[in-house]
């Protein structure tokens, strides 16, 4: 969230009162709401903001309107999304309980972000309107992307109002061409004669039809100019004659009336105006700081009553901001001004207020502005811990090219702040230098003065840092050679950061340790990553980093399956789970403990307490875990479905979470590609999934490494199917079987019995699949002989019926132990598919399947959204896709006509009566 979040930004500005009603422009927003987009596009003081809030007081449907009114800081996507998506929490609940958690965590890719705000948008009752006034300030590339994608995707409806002085980087020809959008132009902005007219007699001016038609003409029907001139003729005698000599455009004209407005104010008014032009926003108490006067407050209101160009933020009248243009007017006079404190005076005033209210970012945007960076820097070296603990490291990126170089090169905790930020946001270029000039800083102070507190010219506002910038510089030394794929010099700095951390520095030794674990990751190197991600864990403990605990406990029991080690998997995830119930509330990684909880029990093939697991995850939500979190609680509800032979909605899901993945430091070992092409291959959609191995470049000849051993597995599946489908050359059988082979040697040699075990389950069927049914049986004994110990049976019941015939090349009395006996009967259950229920088809005209009858049973109770989907093992978006389908084939369009006409066709069956 932006730091902080300014609610005042969110509050529809009120039309003043007795406002110019204007007819035109109501009709043309009117039929905005009927697009996706309402374009208002027009130079500065057209009125667009006083148009767009009439029409958003007076007719838009009441509760329908978001409204963000944006400023140049908002330019970061992070900070945009985080405005718009709290004031459509506003509106809509669903925004609040499902997006905003995303906003406040790392990892998410924008599109994740707003794809799940559409998807809650689309439940939203009656209309919603987003307006985004002076969108052209905010307009950064991130918010470009964002709001192309948001508007392809924009349900029909929810509309967007934007508001700006220049076309934004949208495609409006296409927009114009589907009829998408409504634009309102400078030219359907500016005041017609009658509406002048009308304008000029509220302003209190008595002005002959004559002398109004020059004004019109004069201004063009310019609001701003009209509203100027207007307050130029009060008290006026010689209307007339103002007006022969009133000439000019744009700027000259509201120069030259700005000059009349502040040269007939008192004094005292005038300087008030003068000193606090410098703010963005006003309030009572912040002018008093600045003006150095009292009586802030009643200024302020004092202004807003005489039209002086004050704009309220909030309904209480306690925030107010300049119109854009008088502001700047008003900052060219302060400039010129030869008495009275300079501006950069003023801007310290008002960094110091900030400060006080414990607002840091606006305090260093003043000091910055007064010119005193030494102040500023200091600012942002307390400021930046916090900023970074609560995400907001593009904030201080922004920060990076406000300084001089020689500013941060004598604050190395500052300079190392930046570097965090950078490395936060993969912006990886500069780094290097950065930690190299940190480095010979810390050399320096170590060899000017042991303690490093009285070095000359090196400042840290706490001296506690400086011990522990040596390690630091290590670690994110290890970051970037992870980066750049030098695992080697990863675990050579990591070692070195461990050594040099102070010894209460523990999130650095975590660090340190965590990255040499990743370095043996991508190598393969199960055991290496084990142990340094335990003793990552234990630094976590010791610093209180639960939540790093819970993330870490994760990764170290995926590292036991893969290594065929359920018990110590599970062991593992249920002691971190104790360790989150001792946390005051749900800890962000809980949920991805449960959902690694039911992949577990998948391996064990127990469907049900997997099931169990993964609604328990759904319940907490994303907020509740890390940001893999989302795309790996799909893959493992695919699974499930796999599991109970629906396919359909095994892919769906599984195409969700290639779209919710976010990728991290972590190797993608498993990606969902492949995954997906597991389920085609053991659904029999063999030309599918060969295509998928043709789009990837895969082939039975290619040499394997650990990186894309889960794709050649997948491969290697698919080309046992394919051998079992149909006869195979022997040159074929032979590549088939080298594969396996080489995938066998790999995963033996790194320690991956998870593996190992795959590769052998389809070397038995490769070989029986050949004729070589000696060769088979010895590959399946070997299978179980791993398998048994832990319980792993879901590796061999996902060959169904070819299970079964493996199984009996096995002398009888292997055939009778009872794990044996289990996989055969498990092996040979026919796979339940989500076909029609001849039953449900009465009255309609395509049946229900069987998962959309379970569907239907279910709206029929009293279970939210959420825990419906919950109860089905869904994502909301498959869910989703259920309900359309029934309302489809039943005719309605909600949940309790559907509930309705299922009571008239008999189709809720006992569990309604």
């Amino acid at each position: 969230m932006p730091t902080p979040l300014l609610r005042t930004k969110l509050f529809v500005p009120r039309p003043q009162a007795g406002a110019v009603e204007r007819p035109r422009v109501a009709e043309l927003l009117r039929r905005g709401t009927t697009g996706k987009l309402t374009l208002v596009s027009a130079q500065a003081g057209f009125g667009k903001t006083t148009a767009m809030a009439a029409w958003a007081h007076e007719d838009a449907a009441p509760g329908s309107v978001a409204w963000v009114s944006l400023d140049a800081d908002d330019a970061e996507a992070e900070t945009f999304w985080a405005y718009a998506v709290t004031a459509l929490a506003d509106r809509v609940p669903e925004v609040r309980e499902g997006v905003l958690p995303l906003l406040g965590r790392p990892g998410p890719p924008l599109t994740v972000v707003l794809a799940e705000l559409v998807n809650r948008l689309a439940d939203a009752p009656g209309d919603v309107v987003l307006v985004l006034d002076d969108y052209h300030l905010a307009e950064g590339a991130g918010v470009a992307e964002g709001m192309l994608f948001l508007l392809d995707h924009l349900p029909p409806q929810v509309h967007v109002v934007l508001g700006t002085r220049a076309d934004p980087g949208l495609p409006l020809s296409r927009l114009r061409a589907r009829g998408e959008v409504v634009e309102v132009r400078a030219a359907d902005l500016r005041f017609t004669l009658s509406e002048a007219a009308g304008f000029l007699e509220q302003a209190g001016l008595e002005l002959d039809a004559e002398d109004v038609a020059v004004l019109e003409q004069r201004t063009e029907g310019w609001a701003a100019a009209l509203q100027l001139a207007a307050l130029s003729l009060r008290g006026r005698s010689d209307t007339s004659q103002f007006l022969a000599h009133f000439a000019g455009d744009d700027r000259f004209i509201v120069d030259y009336l700005a000059d009349e407005v502040l040269a007939r104010q008192p004094s005292h008014v005038r300087e008030f105006l003068l000193r606090t032009s410098v703010l963005d926003r006003l309030s009572g108490p912040l002018c008093d700081a600045v003006t150095g006067q009292v009586g802030g407050d009643a200024t302020l209101r004092e202004l807003e009553r005489q039209n002086l160009f004050v704009v309220a933020l909030d309904s209480r009248r306690q925030w107010f901001r300049y119109h854009h243009l008088f502001a700047d007017v008003l900052r060219a006079h302060l400039a010129a001004a030869a008495q009275g404190p300079p501006p950069a005076e003023l801007h310290a005033r008002a960094s110091a207020w900030f400060e006080e209210e414990g607002q840091p970012v606006s305090a260093v945007d003043h000091a910055l502005a007064a010119g005193d960076v030494v102040r500023a820097a200091a600012l942002m070296e307390r400021s930046i811990p916090d900023l970074l603990r609560r995400r907001q490291e593009a904030v201080v990126a922004g920060w990076i090219g406000a300084l001089p170089a020689d500013v941060v090169h004598h604050r190395p905790a500052l300079a190392m702040g930046f570097v965090a930020a950078l490395m936060e946001r993969n912006e990886f270029a500069s780094v290097a230098v950065r930690l190299d000039d940190i480095d010979r800083t810390i050399t320096r102070v170590d060899t000017a003065s042991p303690g490093g507190g009285g070095t000359p010219g090196i400042l840290v506002e706490d001296p506690l840092d400086l011990p522990r910038l040596a390690g630091r510089v290590e670690l994110y030394r290890a970051a970037l050679s992870v980066v750049g794929g030098d695992l080697e010099e990863t675990r050579r700095h990591a070692e070195l950061a461990a050594r040099l951390a102070a010894p209460d520095d523990h999130p650095t030794r975590a660090g340190a340790w965590g990255l040499s674990g990743l370095a043996y990751w991508r190598q393969g190197d199960l055991d290496g990553l084990h142990r340094c991600y335990s003793l990552c864990v234990d630094d976590l403990v010791q610093a209180g980093h639960v939540s790093d605990v819970l993330g870490c406990s994760t990764t170290l029991a995926d590292v036991r399956v893969a290594q065929g080690r359920l018990g110590e998997a599970e062991a593992t995830l249920r002691k971190a789970l104790d360790l989150a119930a001792t946390a005051d509330g749900v800890v962000r990684g809980t949920a991805d403990l449960h959902s690694a909880l039911g992949a577990v029990a998948l391996e064990r093939g127990d469907v049900t307490e997997a099931e169990s697991q993964l609604r328990r995850a759904q319940q907490l939500g994303d907020e509740a875990g890390m940001p893999q979190h989302a795309y790996q609680l799909r893959v493992n509800m695919a699974l499930v479905r796999q599991a109970h032979g629906d396919l359909d909605e095994a892919l769906s899901l599984l195409d969700e979470a290639a779209r919710v993945y976010v990728a991290d430091f972590k190797p993608d070992v498993r990606p969902v590609h492949a995954t997906r092409a597991r389920a085609l291959v053991a659904a029999g959609r063999l030309d599918e999934a060969r295509r998928w191995a043709a789009e990837h470049g895969l082939d039975a000849d290619d040499a394997v490494t650990y990186a894309d051993e889960y794709e050649h597995v997948t491969l290697a599946m698919l080309l046992v199917a394919e051998l079992e489908a149909r006869p195979a050359a022997p040159t074929d059988v032979a590549a088939v079987r080298g594969l396996l082979q080489r995938l066998h040697d790999g995963a033996q040699l790194g320690g991956r019995a998870g593996t190992v075990l795959e590769v052998d389950v389809l070397q038995a069927l490769a070989a029986l699949a050949s004729g070589d049914r000696s060769a088979a049986a010895g590959h399946l004994r070997h299978a179980l002989n791993l398998a048994r110990p832990e319980g792993l049976v879901r590796v061999f019941t996902q060959h169904g019926v070819a299970l079964t015939r493996l199984v009996r090349l096995l002398p009888a009395e292997q055939q009778q132990v009872p794990f044996v006996r289990a996989l055969a009967t498990a092996g040979a259950a026919p796979q339940v598919a989500a076909g029609a229920n001849p039953a449900a088809g009465r009255g309609l005209v395509d049946p229900l399947s069987s998962r959309e009858l379970e569907v239907l049973r279910l709206l029929a109770t009293d279970l939210t959204g959420p825990e419906l989907a919950r109860q089905l093992v869904v994502s909301l978006n498959t869910l989703r896709t259920h309900t359309r389908n029934v309302y489809a084939n039943l005719g309605v369009s909600g949940r309790r006509a559907a509930v309705t006409r299922a009571r008239e066709l008999d189709l809720l069956g006992g569990r309604d009566r």
